[in-house]
């Protein structure tokens, strides 16, 4: 008689580990249509407001800007309100940040553009976490698929905004507040889960925080600006590449999609990146290997962009797609504990992220400052150098703060 009793546990358990993942790749859906939906109406909407290319991308890069300020704060308030509590308040704010950039004024939409990224803040911090406490036998296949989502949803929005506008009739501002109907879905399926109030263990380190302990450790900083340095290219590039094609002489939907083409060929790579990186103790080689991607990219946007346009956006999306798998990864391998990947979220993100907010901003005002988008790209193409060198660190067999590389046998099976 045990025997059916043991069957409907073990399928009430399959169960709940299903609802949880769903919950987990529906609130990743929420991350990346927000900010990456404004590239391809980034053209009307400096028209309709009537600001330059450096103030236009602040639309994008004002939520990357907040991912970075506020990502430390994310551990504290789940130590007080729990994780789940946390994510449905975030829930709520990017609801409001989205309804807000639909008032016609430039003040109200940087408003609604900041409340944006501080909830996108608090779900990219919160997500490893969450991955290394609900799924600690399933790490790399959970990040693959949450990555996948962030990389497809980015993609998604990439291709859909401007055909979606058309179909509605809408405006820039109007076709962007369609995202908050996800928003809202994904709100609905975490309010039950808000009752469940699990509390993190607060820090137990004597003499200093985690946080201060984190902040001189080598490890940390290389897993830190691997995260920044590869977040500045994909924020960077999606918030122009329809731009660069529009100018090229392409249509902004046509930019759109290649824009989306290179978020869809991420899809496979972020997916399957971080299961092949965890069954090699080191992940330095594979993190290089996919990183290189970005230099066949920028050198074929620079020297054949025309009819070859959509190859360079594939080699681009596996880059792309690649570095923001194994990001997320090496925040969690690199941390020997939930407490120690909650902390290291935050500095990698929180860091990281400020980092990247300069990214479109910065080409935006390159483009300005010289006239057109060589000189731009060329500046993307140098920086792939630095994140090669911190990839290599990172991707060490080695957790924070322990100074001889850790064997953890169980992290390299395969199909984890």
């Amino acid at each position: 008689m045990s025997a059916p009793a043991d069957t409907t546990g073990a399928t009430a358990v399959r169960r709940g580990g299903l609802v949880a993942a769903f919950a987990v790749l529906l609130l990743a859906a929420n991350l990346r249509p927000p900010v990456v939906g404004v590239a391809p109406l980034v053209d009307q909407a400096r028209e309709a407001l009537g600001v330059s290319s450096g103030v236009a991308g602040l639309l994008t890069s004002l939520p990357v800007l907040c991912f970075g300020l506020l990502a430390p704060v994310a551990p504290r308030l789940a130590r007080r309100w729990g994780l789940e509590r946390l994510l449905v308040a975030a829930l709520v704010v990017l609801a409001v940040g989205i309804a807000l950039r639909l008032v016609s004024a430039l003040a109200v939409i940087l408003v609604g553009s900041i409340l944006v990224g501080t909830a996108i803040a608090i779900g990219n911090v919160s997500l490893p976490t969450l991955v290394k406490r609900d799924f600690p036998h399933r790490t790399g296949a959970m990040t693959g698929a949450y990555s996948m989502v962030l990389t497809g949803g980015g993609a998604v929005a990439a291709a859909v905004t401007v055909p979606l506008q058309r179909v509605t009739g809408l405006d820039w501002s109007d076709t962007l507040g369609l995202w908050g109907l996800l928003t809202l879905v994904t709100l609905v399926v975490w309010l039950p889960r808000a009752r469940r109030r699990t509390v993190p263990p607060p820090p137990a380190r004597e003499g200093q925080t985690l946080r201060s302990a984190l902040l001189r450790d080598p490890l940390a900083w290389q897993v830190t600006m691997f995260m920044g340095l590869q977040s500045l290219q994909f924020y960077a590039m999606s918030a122009w590449i329809p731009t660069i094609f529009v100018d090229a002489g392409r249509t902004p939907a046509e930019g759109g999609l290649l824009l989306s083409l290179a978020g869809f060929v991420g899809l496979v790579f972020s997916a399957t990146a971080p299961s092949f990186a965890m069954r090699r103790p080191s992940q330095s080689a594979v993190v290089v290997t996919t990183t290189l991607f970005y230099v066949v990219g920028y050198v074929g946007l620079l020297v054949a962009p025309g009819s070859l346009a959509a190859l360079w956006m594939v080699v681009l999306g596996i880059a792309q797609g690649s570095n923001i798998a194994l990001g997320l990864l090496l925040i969690t391998l690199r941390s020997p504990d939930t407490e120690h990947t909650a902390e290291l979220s935050a500095m990698a993100q929180g860091i990281g992220y400020t980092l990247a907010a300069l990214g479109p901003f910065a080409l935006g005002a390159l483009h300005d400052a010289s006239g057109g988008w060589t000189v731009p790209i060329a500046v993307m193409l140098v920086l792939v150098v630095p994140l090669v060198i911190v990839g290599w660190g990172a991707g060490r067999d080695r957790h924070v703060l322990s100074p001889a590389p850790t064997a953890e046998p169980e992290r390299s099976r395969p199909g984890r």
